[in-house]
């Protein structure tokens, strides 16, 4: 693949969780979030972008989001669960990203807040329509997803250097 054709980042916050007597890396999905994580599952397939891999937190609400999103794509890209995922910042998700094989095209973050909303702001150095102002309004509630895009490889992959170009939240 050329360096010069653009690749994508989808980052997606897991869907709404159950708040159980847990530690936070074992919380499941409430009722509303299996929903949610469908819902995403449906709009990320109808992107039509052929994810050739898919990166998840291993917390078990990320899992079980992942597990409920894939199952509606027309094709399941290879998936890691990467424990670094987990409470991650922006730079260590950029760090994860860093690594990604440039025989890869697209790849699909399933993670956390406040980091996934954090690596979406700053990758961003533009927006397609009103996408930025629509994530700035709304934020990144459960089960959003940001679309980027850039070119380059993935060692490329810092602050400012993508395009903004969909945004989606569950509707209320």
């Amino acid at each position: 693949m050329s360096v010069a054709e653009p690749r994508r980042i989808v980052l997606f916050r897991h869907a709404k969780a159950d708040w159980p007597q847990v530690s936070d890396h074992e919380r499941p999905l409430a009722d509303r979030g299996r929903m949610e994580a469908a819902e995403a599952g449906r709009r990320l397939a109808d992107t039509g972008i052929p994810f050739d891999l898919a990166l998840c937190s291993t917390a078990i609400r990320t899992r079980e989001t992942w597990k409920l999103a894939v199952q509606e794509f027309p094709q399941r890209p290879k998936t890691v669960y990467e424990e670094r995922i987990y409470e991650a910042s922006p730079g260590e998700l950029i760090a994860v990203l860093n690594e990604t094989p440039d025989d890869l095209r697209n790849v699909l973050v399933i993670g956390h807040n406040p980091g996934i909303q954090g690596l979406a702001d700053i990758l961003a150095g533009s927006a397609e329509d009103d996408a930025r102002e629509l994530m700035a309004r709304r934020g990144f509630p459960a089960a959003a997803f940001a679309v980027l895009s850039f070119t380059g490889t993935w060692k490329d992959v810092e602050p400012g250097v993508a395009s903004l170009d969909d945004y989606w939240v569950p509707t209320d």
